[in-house]
């Protein structure tokens, strides 16, 4: 009996799948900050499509624009826990006090 020798590598299709996902997801990172450790994932222009607000400022970050999605590390949360920042908000995130959340028919001051 022959046995074929095993592959040590990836084939070649799946390093570009590999690749591409890891292009359109990002690649996640772990970032201790005062409140504890999050998750990190910065989230590429052309790999942003939809309209997400920052709790840093409260703003839109529209797609097409780069941005990081954090959650916390451990388990103390899960899915709905993804917050998308803008990358300036998440760095000054210590930095800031709590961003006031105003209604969508709240008017604009300043």
């Amino acid at each position: 009996m022959t046995v074929s020798p095993r592959r040590n590598r990836p084939r070649r299709d799946e390093t570009a799948r590999l690749d591409s996902e890891r292009v359109r997801q990002g690649v996640p990172s772990v970032q201790q900050w005062r409140d504890g450790d999050w998750q990190v994932r910065g989230i590429s222009g052309g790999a942003s499509v939809k309209t997400y607000r920052c709790p840093g400022c409260d703003q839109e970050i529209r797609p097409g624009v780069p941005h990081v999605v954090a959650w916390p590390a451990d388990d103390r949360g899960d899915l709905t826990d993804r917050r998308h920042w803008h990358s300036g908000c998440w760095r000054a995130r210590d930095r800031r006090g709590p961003v006031i959340q105003r209604g969508r028919s709240a008017p604009r001051h300043g």
